[in-house]
């Protein structure tokens, strides 16, 4: 007697996952179950091109803070609990998943994580299986072309958060931000009211060509690149 596979879905963080990964995610759901759901979750304002991916249903979530992660956490739930599916491809770099795939393995599902590297290790832990998502090719580069010299050369804060987020770095992924504020604080005294953006997210996303932060999340990291700093 056959045994038919088991009920797949695959729910894709759209605020957080590209949609150039799109048809590697469909194909990898595919192969480890019957796919009955193939969702992505974001916010639909702006045109998104996960509305073009073939073979995926966009679930729009609002403009709420974290909506996207609340409704798919919920619909998670929802399809483990109503439709008894078994097999869960969660893809997101988020941590804020982990309680989800936590809560899913508990229930005897299969969950399997699917992200970017920046992926945290508590998601990537908590899920069955993990796959890394490879990252996109850079375009190449014209050996004619002048180079682009950094767009703000680095200051003095610049240079001390980098040697900060250096000391702090786990395997290269960088910093967690919710230790950075208190870590500069007592390095250097500085403190929100003395930046001109308001926010330390707002200070890096200023700086793109100095640091690179990931999505808001509670796993988010900020990293220092090498680039900016090369010719300072």
């Amino acid at each position: 007697m056959n045994t038919l596979p088991s009920r797949a879905a695959a729910l894709v963080d759209g605020d957080n996952i590209s949609p150039k990964h799109a048809a590697r995610i469909l194909r990898a759901a595919r192969s480890i179950g019957q796919l009955d759901v193939a969702r992505v979750y974001g916010v639909m304002a702006g045109g998104s091109d996960w509305l073009k991916a073939p073979g995926w249903r966009f679930v729009h979530a609002g403009g709420g803070k974290n909506a996207t992660d609340l409704l798919m956490s919920i619909d998670a739930m929802e399809l483990a609990l109503a439709l008894g599916i078994e097999t869960f491809v969660l893809a997101t770099s988020d941590s804020d998943f982990t309680h989800v795939a936590q809560r899913l393995r508990e229930r005897g599902a299969k969950v399997v994580g699917v992200g970017e590297r920046k992926a945290p290790e508590q998601f990537r832990a908590a899920c069955s299986d993990f796959f890394e998502l490879p990252t996109e090719a850079q375009p190449a580069i014209d050996a004619s072309a002048k180079p682009v010299p950094p767009t703000r050369r680095p200051s003095q804060l610049d240079e001390a958060i980098k040697l900060l987020i250096a000391k702090h770095s786990e395997q290269g992924k960088g910093m967690l931000l919710s230790e950075f504020g208190g870590r500069i604080h007592h390095l250097q005294g500085t403190v929100l009211k003395d930046l001109p953006e308001g926010s330390w997210r707002g200070y890096f996303e200023a700086r793109p060509s100095l640091f690179g932060i990931d999505p808001k999340g509670t796993g988010a990291r900020v990293r220092f690149l090498r680039s900016g700093f090369a010719s300072a």
